[in-house]
Order: structure tokens, then C-alpha cells, then sequence
């Protein structure tokens, strides 16, 4: 029997759509328990978090994930019902299948079958949140200040993220970029537009300001990073007439960045940028979390001699993708890097994982921990 297979049906059963948890964590936490762990919850507002420890002393080894799921939008359009875990063509079927629910199931196979034939020289910890698919303030992020308030310090950490491209294993990611986002109001003057010399259009201000920021080179990036990108996500103006000259426009926008730019530069730039064009405007920040990368050591070298034993291929260490809750995580000391299944259907419809993966990702994470732990 496929027990990965098995365990990811059972998740992918419990709709477990961000933030609800809907028990994912209670199995999880069954299964470990069962194998010795102390399992700890750990929720935050209306959030659940799981955090368990194998082990007394030594280095402590990580495996890091998400119960929680992207909603699956319209459900006719789904060649399956999305929280059904379907097997079709060699691939389950289900919301949560690659992102990241074989995963977790795959790290829980992985300490099964590490503990059958060995007691490890250090510790073993899962931490596992329903808040990374949502804002990411009461999951992972505020777990990892509680176990700095008591000293816990993780060593080294998997993230089971869905890192491959088109094999499993041919990638992992060793860092991530930074994400800064803005959200700009332009100040205009409302008015007729037959009478356009007693208003100020804001979509007429912003504009040539807005190509500026498009054409900017924020930076070249290095060898761990591609060049810092900035796009514009959303822009509004107008109250949905067209006689009407809009009194405020608001855009939306945000950059990806590497290790070559600061949050604070950027935003001094942008600062620059806009006061060039003589706008009236103001401009709220958020940052989403800071480029992170895992140099080459003990953990990037696992991971890589792993693959290349379970998979007889050589992975590419990269940076690109969005953000994971590794960027919580790594500002730690800790090693981090992703590793999971393809991700060429995550946070699609007729999201699916190929079953015959499932097996060999368990293995590539027993392979890790037999290296580290």
C-alpha cells in the first residue's frame, strides 16, 4: 500500500480552505504522536498551528508546511469535485494535492520509514500552520517569536513548498525574494468635464509618473537572484460616469527584490520618482518579508545528494517564485530550503499531484534526514 498516497487522500478530504484548518492538523498530529513526538498546539487568533518535537538534544531538523488551501473557485469547472482526492491517469486529483498536501504526508512517511531502521542523533520538528495561504500573521510568522521567546532554535528546515518544475526533484529553492507592496493615492481636483480648467485629473498626473516606475532598472541582480521587478497590479479612478473628472486614483504595486535592493531603498526611489512629477499623493507600505538564501552547507548539500541518489538527477538550486513561509523561518539562523512536488497546477483548477512521485518524495526526505539527523 502507497501510505503517502493514502495520507494525502485523507487531507485532501478535509476542506481546508485558509484559515480553517478542518482537522488536517489533529491527523498529523495523531501520526506523530504514534511515533513519539510531542505535539504542541499552537493556534493564534483564529488560526491553528501544530508544532512537534522527536528527540531530547542535538541539532534540530524541521520539516514546514500548510493545511490550509486556496479556495477552489467555481466547482463545475473542476473535472472532479476538488476536495474528492480522485485518481485519474496516474495523478490525484484535489485542491491541496501538490500545494502542499503530499508534503506533508510524504514528511510524515519519511520519519516512518527513518525511525523503522534507526533512532536519530538529534531532533526531528514539524511545524505546520493553516495561515500561509491567507495574510500569514497568525501561523507560521507568530510561531516562530514564540519559540524565540523560549530559545527554541531550529538548525536546519525543509519547506515542503511544490519546488519542482517538470521532475520531481529538478529543483530546489534555496532563498527567496523580498516582496514589497504599495498602494498609491494620486490627489486630483473633482469636476464636469466640459470644464476641465477647474478640476485636476489624478488619471492625467499619475500617468507619466506610473511609466517612470515601469521603466526604472531597480537593480541587476546577482548570481543567487534575478533583477528586482516592480509590476502594477491593480489600478481605480472614476465614479462610473465618463463625464465625470475623478477627484483621487489609487494604484497598486509591487516589487519582488533581491539581495542587490533594500525595502528602504525602494521605497526612497519610488519617493523620488513620484516627487519628480509634482504629485499630490500618499503612499502606504507594506512589507511582506525580506530576500532570504540558504548558502551552500550542510543542508543545500543533503537535499542535492539526496535527489541525486533517490531521482539519478542533479537539481538546480534556485531563487525564483513567490513567497513561502520560509521567510519567517530563515531570519532565525536557520538553513532553509523548499522541496516538494511539481507545481504546474497549484492554485488552479484540477489541481493534481503524479502518484508516482509520492513514494520517491518520502524517500528524498528520509535520505535528508538520515544525512542531518
Amino acid at each position: 500500500m502507497n501510505r503517502t498516497l493514502e495520507l494525502t487522500k485523507e487531507l485532501v478530504a478535509r476542506k481546508s480552505v485558509t484559515p480553517d484548518d478542518a482537522g488536517c492538523q489533529e491527523l498529523l498530529g495523531s501520526r506523530l504522536e504514534s511515533m513519539g513526538f510531542k505535539v504542541e498546539a499552537m493556534p493564534f487568533g483564529d488560526v491553528n498551528n501544530l508544532w512537534a518535537v522527536l528527540g531530547d538534544a542535538g541539532p534540530l531538523f524541521v520539516f514546514a508546511g500548510h493545511t490550509d488551501v486556496v479556495p477552489p473557485g467555481p466547482e463545475q469547472h473542476w473535472q472532479s469535485p476538488p476536495f474528492d482526492a480522485v485518481e485519474r491517469e496516474g495523478y490525484l486529483f484535489g485542491r491541496g494535492t501538490a500545494d502542499m498536501k503530499a508534503s506533508l504526508a510524504a514528511m510524515i512517511e519519511a520519519c516512518t520509514l527513518f525511525l523503522e531502521t534507526r533512532s536519530p542523533k538529534g531532533r526531528i520538528g514539524f511545524l505546520i500552520t493553516s495561515d500561509e495561504e491567507g495574510i500569514a500573521i497568525n501561523g507560521t510568522k507568530a510561531v516562530m517569536a514564540a519559540l524565540a521567546e523560549r530559545g527554541e532554535q531550529i538548525d536546519y528546515c525543509v519547506v515542503g513548498e511544490p519546488s519542482s518544475s517538470q521532475t520531481l526533484g529538478d529543483v530546489i529553492r534555496v532563498g527567496r525574494r523580498g516582496s514589497l507592496s504599495a498602494r498609491l493615492t494620486v490627489n486630483g481636483v473633482e469636476g464636469h468635464v466640459a470644464y476641465s480648467h477647474l478640476a485636476k485629473n489624478p488619471i492625467h498626473s499619475a500617468m507619466p509618473a506610473l511609466a517612470a516606475l515601469c521603466k526604472e532598472s531597480w537593480d541587476s541582480g546577482n548570481q543567487d537572484f534575478p533583477p528586482t521587478g516592480m509590476q502594477i497590479s491593480n489600478i481605480n479612478a472614476g465614479v462610473g460616469a465618463n463625464n465625470v473628472i475623478p477627484g483621487t486614483l489609487t494604484a497598486d504595486f509591487n516589487f519582488r527584490f533581491s539581495t542587490e535592493s533594500t525595502a528602504e531603498g525602494l521605497k526612497s526611489r519610488v519617493h523620488s520618482i513620484l516627487d519628480a512629477h509634482a504629485l499630490d499623493y500618499t503612499i502606504d507600505w507594506h512589507l511582506s518579508g525580506e530576500p532570504f538564501l540558504t548558502h551552500d552547507g550542510e543542508l543545500r548539500r543533503a537535499a542535492l545528494d539526496s535527489i541525486r541518489e533517490v531521482m539519478s538527477l542533479d537539481a538546480e538550486c534556485s531563487t525564483a517564485g513567490g513567497t513561502s513561509d520560509g521567510r519567517f523561518i530563515a531570519p532565525s539562523g536557520a538553513q532553509v530550503i523548499e522541496l516538494g512536488p511539481c507545481n504546474a497546477s497549484i492554485h488552479k483548477v484540477n489541481e493534481c499531484v503524479r502518484i508516482a512521485d509520492l513514494e520517491p518524495l518520502a524517500a528524498i526526505y528520509c535520505k535528508i534526514l538520515e544525512r542531518l539527523v
